[in-house]
């Protein structure tokens, strides 16, 4: 049986999820990505074809089934083909919200506050 296997910090790079093959080492070597399940802490682990990769991207956690190996890093539409992303469709996912803090406003011209209009604004800001 002639089976394909590829590094998977290569292949990172082949797919198209990191702009360089460096940043795809740091997250092998970072110990958050895993691969069937098993952590993995090296990127001169072993990949092939039908291994499931589990690894944070950006501010969402990324499952994906590898299809092929790739020989080159081609082009994104090339990329594409190499892996099914297992995790549900960006619609149907509930946006993380953040909190923007309240940011006391004052018209312009006021100057600045005095200090009985600072510790009223420190007074505020407090969320004891």
């Amino acid at each position: 049986m002639n089976e394909k296997i590829l590094r998977i910090d290569k292949w990172l790079w082949y797919a198209r999820f990191f702009k360089s093959r460096t940043l795809a080492s740091k997250l092998c070597t970072s110990g958050k990505l895993r691969l069937n399940c098993k952590l993995i802490c090296k990127g001169h682990a072993t990949l092939k074809e039908g291994d499931v990769l589990t690894f944070p991207k950006e501010d969402d956690v990324r499952v994906i089934k590898v299809v092929s190996i790739a020989t080159r890093r081609g082009s994104a539409s090339e990329a594409a083909t190499l892996y099914e992303d297992l995790e549900p469709a960006k619609s149907a996912r509930v946006k993380k919200i953040t909190l923007v803090p309240c940011i006391a406003t004052r018209e312009a011209g006021t100057g600045r506050p005095t200090k009985a209009d600072r510790r009223a604004i420190d007074k505020l800001r407090e969320y004891d």
